[in-house]
């Protein structure tokens, strides 16, 4: 089968609308562990690259806690807040590291233990993620389509045989190095405008 335009459309499809959690999925009322971890796996499946892939278990939240990522829970038990910054950590730790987001988080948190003195509410935070989430997708078929294109005329000098296993891995390359130019200017922003001096 030959990889078409309509085929990496396809698959843009697929990734761009995954089960995110919004705001009216998360429940009102205060959860034990194992609700937590059940609603956030069942919400998010369709995040798992593999069906044994886990998007949350007691370790990671109980390591989260002790990272200072997540405050510790009210008699066992886990509030809207909990939620919102695990979902949070989820998407953030697949790209930086457990301290650059206690230290992206510090400044706009101030203090886990409260919330009255956040910069923004977590609700907001999380909904304007949401947001730009969804903009982001819409825009990206559009960059990748011209990319393709670019590919495309790059490989019409390989026999037809090996073109499009020549594309395919172009593609990847593409997409790894813009993934890499973005964690660099995460990084970079973090050291720069989230992280106190000398600390790394």
């Amino acid at each position: 089968m030959k990889f078409t335009k309509a085929n990496l459309e396809k698959l843009v499809q697929e990734i761009s609308r995954p089960g995110e959690i919004g705001i009216a999925d998360i429940p009102e009322v205060d959860l034990y562990m194992e609700q937590l971890t059940s609603i956030i796996e069942n919400k998010m499946e369709d995040f798992k690259r593999h069906p044994e892939d886990k998007i949350l278990t007691k370790t990671m939240i109980n390591n989260y806690t002790k990272a200072g990522l997540l405050m510790p829970p009210k008699n066992k038990k886990y509030t809207k807040d909990h939620i919102i910054l695990l979902i949070l950590t989820y998407h953030l730790k697949n790209i930086i590291s457990i301290n650059d987001i206690r230290a992206l988080f510090d400044p706009i948190l101030n203090n886990l233990a409260t919330r009255e003195d956040d910069v923004i509410s977590l609700e907001d935070i999380y909904a304007a993620f949401l947001e730009l989430k969804e903009i982001e997708f819409d825009t990206f078929y559009d960059s990748l389509i011209e990319k393709f294109a670019v590919i495309k005329e790059k490989t019409l000098s390989i026999d037809l045989e090996n073109r499009e296993t020549a594309e395919l891995f172009l593609i990847v390359l593409m997409l790894i190095a813009q993934s890499s130019a973005q964690k660099r200017l995460a990084e970079r922003i973090i050291d720069t405008c989230f992280k106190a001096k000398g600390e790394s």
